[in-house]
């Protein structure tokens, strides 16, 4: 399964990078509002089966200005000793102000500098030829720790990595090795093996979409539920399967008959809107699941998914939100929220970073997000909280507790 995964990745990235060298030229990153709350690499998570048509444009000619994140001053004697530590952090091309996946990986560089006293700056990425220019430009202005974020980034990450040792790499949602039988090193793939000055930060969020999908299910008055994706990554998709395990699990308990639109978990087939950064296309993708009889909605999607939110409002049915608490984030799509699918990326990134500065970073290994390590979850209901029945609430209890000792399969097996 792991060979058969890493053949269909490798697939995938020489889909990107053929529609990465039509794309228009990066413009300068912004310097974000500060984000307040973000989608994994399982190894086993379902395969892309088809890929966006690109778009032309001019070729990138420069890549964009790095932003200078405003540094805040140490908060206590130990973090005064990092003050001269530099951290870079290359987006993927969602945006750092996203309000969910980059946002929230960027969140985990601001709080070292505000926990740690570091120094932190970004490149925002706009199309897929600026990730590995934007690695580059940080490894030459000296940077000793470069964080980057999204699957789409693997092989540009390894290319830079494995020709900059001394500079530590964290990448979120991959993992290395991550070729297959035949494919070249640097083309094809990032590594034959383990990258030893790489982190690999991988969630399983199967887990989470799992009480997702429970909870949806238990609150659907339809039996209509539906969830659509940005990109068909795996990343992408172990949110839609875990989701519709869920849904699956609580027929099996309820002698009920919910069924999931948008995606299916045995065909590998769903809705997808080919970007994470257009809320109309979102909105579009929600109205047809909706029009379809969906009374909640689970966007996949980046920005993308905002539009979703939108669409929930004008029908009057529920949403779910993805990556971090997404009431917080994008406070008008709180009132149609019943919760958020939780990735703590910002987590992952700052231990990696204090990891780094303490001494204690290890390259070639890889951090995995869980239920039982609080590195996924459900945000708080918030608005939502007095509408959904207390029997519920205890049932999303227990169904959480046996996915962490093992007694409810999510749909994946456990990340090494």
């Amino acid at each position: 399964m792991r060979r058969r995964i890493f053949v269909l990745i490798a697939l995938l990235a020489l889909a990107v990078i053929a529609l990465a060298a039509c794309a228009p030229a990066p413009t300068p990153a912004h310097t974000p509002a500060p984000p307040t709350a973000a989608p994994a690499q399982p190894p086993s998570a379902p395969a892309p089966t088809t890929a966006p048509a690109p778009t032309s444009a001019p070729a990138p000619t420069t890549a964009p200005a790095p932003t200078t994140a405003p540094t805040a001053a140490p908060t206590t004697a130990a973090a005064a000793t990092t003050s001269g530590y530099k951290v870079a952090l290359v987006t993927d091309i969602g945006g750092i102000d996203d309000k969910s996946f980059n946002a929230t990986a960027w969140k985990g560089v601001q709080d070292a500098m505000t926990k740690l006293g570091v120094q932190g700056k970004y490149l925002q990425s706009r199309q897929q030829t600026d990730y590995e220019k934007n690695i580059l430009e940080f490894v030459q202005e000296g940077y000793p720790m470069i964080v980057t974020v999204g699957f789409l980034l693997g092989p540009a990450t390894a290319k830079e990595a494995l020709a900059n040792p001394n500079v530590k790499f964290a990448i979120v949602d991959y993992s290395y090795p991550d070729c297959y039988p035949g494919a070249v090193v640097g083309k094809d793939c990032g590594s034959n093996n383990p990258i030893p000055n790489v982190r690999g930060l991988v969630f399983q969020t199967d887990q989470a979409a799992f009480l997702g999908g429970y909870l949806a299910a238990g609150m659907s008055k339809t039996g209509k539920v539906g969830t659509f994706g940005g990109l068909q990554l795996p990343t992408v998709t172990i949110y839609m399967t875990g989701f519709q395990s869920g849904v699956q699990y609580y027929n099996s308990k309820h002698n009920t008959n919910v069924q999931v639109l948008g995606w299916d978990s045995k065909t590998n087939k769903g809705l997808f809107t080919g970007t994470f950064t257009d809320p109309d296309k979102g909105k579009t993708a929600a109205q047809s699941l909706i029009d379809e009889g969906a009374d909640v909605v689970l966007p996949v999607a980046g920005l993308t998914g905002n539009g979703a939110f939108t669409a929930a409002q004008q029908a009057n049915v529920y949403a779910e939100g993805v990556d971090t608490d997404q009431c917080v984030s994008v406070p008008s799509a709180c009132p149609v929220l019943l919760t958020s699918v939780e990735k703590n990326m910002d987590v992952a990134v700052f231990n990696s970073i204090q990891s780094a500065i303490n001494g204690t970073f290890q390259g070639g290994t890889n951090y995995v997000g869980t239920l039982s390590n609080g590195g996924v979850g459900l945000a708080p209901f918030h608005n939502m909280d007095s509408k959904i029945p207390a029997t519920l609430k205890t049932e999303l209890d227990q169904v959480k507790a046996d996915i962490i000792s093992g007694k409810i399969p999510t749909g994946f097996a456990t990340l090494k």
